[in-house]
């Protein structure tokens, strides 16, 4: 199929798509908007309401440049929200369609929408939302509402770090530094970007003596949390704290 038939299909289902949207959630209607791109949510609100989504970047369009650029070609973009390159740029290649391979290109106002209807299309999503920033049109797929509650939780599962940025939470009692060689205890085997088995999984871990109290215990009860004085560290803390002293 010609590229321009593929796309003329993939916008008609985006447009019916975008109707639904905003008669299921009146969209536009938000006036501020914030996402948190480790945990990939965007907030919407408005002065009487908050909704939260799951999202995915398609990409951005600068208006000063007048170019496109996926999100996959963004090292601005966290790679949790990073559209699927494998299924995007692999169907371009596929199919000789030059807009879903190449990383950043001189381009039009539209482009946004239409490459985001393709990502629909072939991802999936229920619409689509485009903030812009100075001068860059922001092109997200939204992939399903979540409870404001479930939206909290989840986000509180991410930090601030002044080294790495905003990543996921990890505790380690006070004991453990970079090549402080106290020993590296864990509640299970651990490896950076894992997907946990469990919602309520954490990185966590302790040294030799908080283990030996541990034991004691039976468990990691709330006395060894006390005793280890543990506190939060960002993922890659964890991780760097953890090659040291294995």
């Amino acid at each position: 199929m010609a590229y321009e038939d593929f796309l003329t299909d993939c916008f008609g289902e985006l447009q019916k798509m975008q109707d639904d949207l905003n008669k299921a959630y009146d969209i536009n209607s938000f006036t501020s908007w914030n996402y948190d791109q480790p945990s990939g949510i965007i907030t919407l609100s408005k002065p009487d309401k908050t909704i939260n989504f799951r999202y995915y970047q398609v990409g951005t369009y600068s208006t000063a440049s007048k170019t496109w650029k996926w999100s996959w070609d963004n090292e601005n973009t966290s790679k949790n929200v990073v559209v699927d390159i494998e299924k995007i740029k692999g169907f371009g290649i596929a199919n000789n369609y030059e807009n879903l391979i190449n990383g950043e290109f001189p381009s039009y106002d539209e482009i946004g929408w239409e490459l985001s209807s393709i990502c629909c299309n072939l991802i999936g999503g229920i619409g689509v939302y485009r903030p812009v920033v100075d001068h860059l049109k922001i092109h997200i797929v939204l992939t399903e509402l979540i409870d404001n509650d479930l939206a909290e939780r989840e986000k509180t599962k991410y930090v601030d770090c002044e080294n790495h940025e905003r990543r996921r939470r990890a505790f380690i009692c006070q004991h453990l530094k970079e090549g402080s060689k106290n020993g590296f205890e864990e509640s299970f085997e651990t490896f950076e970007d894992m997907e946990f088995e469990y919602e309520d999984d954490d990185f966590v871990a302790w040294c030799n003596e908080c283990e030996k109290l541990r034991i004691k215990e039976g468990g990691l009860s709330e006395k060894c949390w006390e005793e280890g004085k543990f506190k939060i560290v960002c993922e890659k803390c964890y991780f760097k704290i953890k090659e040291t002293n294995t």
